[in-house]
């Protein structure tokens, strides 16, 4: 076959090839990068199905929101001196269900978000790092859940009794039932996203971002940055305080010893490959 025809065969057949797209964004078993505007199409389709989820749980959470307000009151109505609950305005209680079933799909549909979240990032990974993906959705889950469960079944009702304390003899708590479930809500959030924390080191120790040495070599300035983060994050009593800087601290210790065995798993994975 002449040369020149060898060359419009071969032009031909790449023509073809970007025609069909097979140079599109980079799948979880494909090497090649992925365009910028394919990264925002991503995301937008992640975050897209997050918000779906996250309203279908919410419409479910709406129907319950009478048990989920019941469940909200009991740390309060157990108490020997409950605090008298009430809404002050005519909405007052139309808001307080519409928050606790946002919060609530937002609960439950926190193994669908992690998912789509650590998908996004898993074709930024190399190949030998993206099966731990599965694992990382895994205990993101188990430890959003576990954050959640201490912050309803310690740390309120600890703080309550303490704030309620502040009273006197001619002044009782009568507390708008509003700003109840707000506070109930905020401490529950954020407790469930702080206990992330071991996940995320480990990722950042496997990836090679974060190591064990870089943890305990900062660890005083990472001791005084959990009591400033608690102090923020919680109302401004010590007892709150304390209650939410200690797991901190406990969590940070167990960050090191995470980061410390997903660098040993990355080392066993480079001498592998070597």
């Amino acid at each position: 076959m002449p040369e020149n025809v060898k060359n419009e065969a071969a032009s031909s057949h790449a023509g073809k090839e970007k025609k069909s797209g097979t140079s599109g964004k980079k799948r979880p078993d494909d090497t090649r990068e992925m365009p910028f505007l394919d990264h925002l199409e991503e995301l937008r389709w992640r975050i897209l199905k997050s918000l779906t989820a996250v309203f279908v749980c919410m419409i479910a959470a709406l129907v319950f929101s009478e048990k989920l307000l019941y469940l909200l009151t009991l740390p309060n109505n157990r108490l020997a001196e409950p605090s008298k609950l009430i809404f002050l305005k005519p909405t007052g209680m139309l808001l307080v269900r519409m928050e606790i079933a946002l919060v609530a799909g937002l609960i439950i549909a926190s193994p669908i978000i992690f998912t789509q979240f650590w998908r996004f990032v898993a074709p930024g990974l190399l190949q030998k790092e993206r099966h731990f993906v599965k694992y990382a959705i895994f205990y993101s889950v188990i430890c959003f859940a576990g954050g959640c469960l201490f912050a309803y079944g310690i740390m309120i009702p600890s703080i309550l009794p303490f704030l309620y304390q502040m009273g006197t003899d001619t002044i009782q708590a009568t507390i708008n039932i509003n700003d109840y479930i707000s506070f109930i809500l905020r401490l529950i959030l954020v407790a469930g996203m702080i206990f992330e924390m071991p996940v995320i080191s480990f990722f950042l120790a496997r990836i090679g971002i974060l190591t064990p040495d870089f943890m305990k070599k900062y660890r005083r300035y990472g001791i005084v940055l959990v009591f400033v983060v608690s102090a923020i994050i919680t109302p401004p009593d010590p007892v709150s305080q304390l209650l939410m800087a200690l797991p901190l601290l406990f969590l940070y210790q167990i960050s090191i010893w995470v980061s410390a065995m997903g660098q040993r798993k990355k080392k066993e994975s480079d001498a592998s490959d070597e």
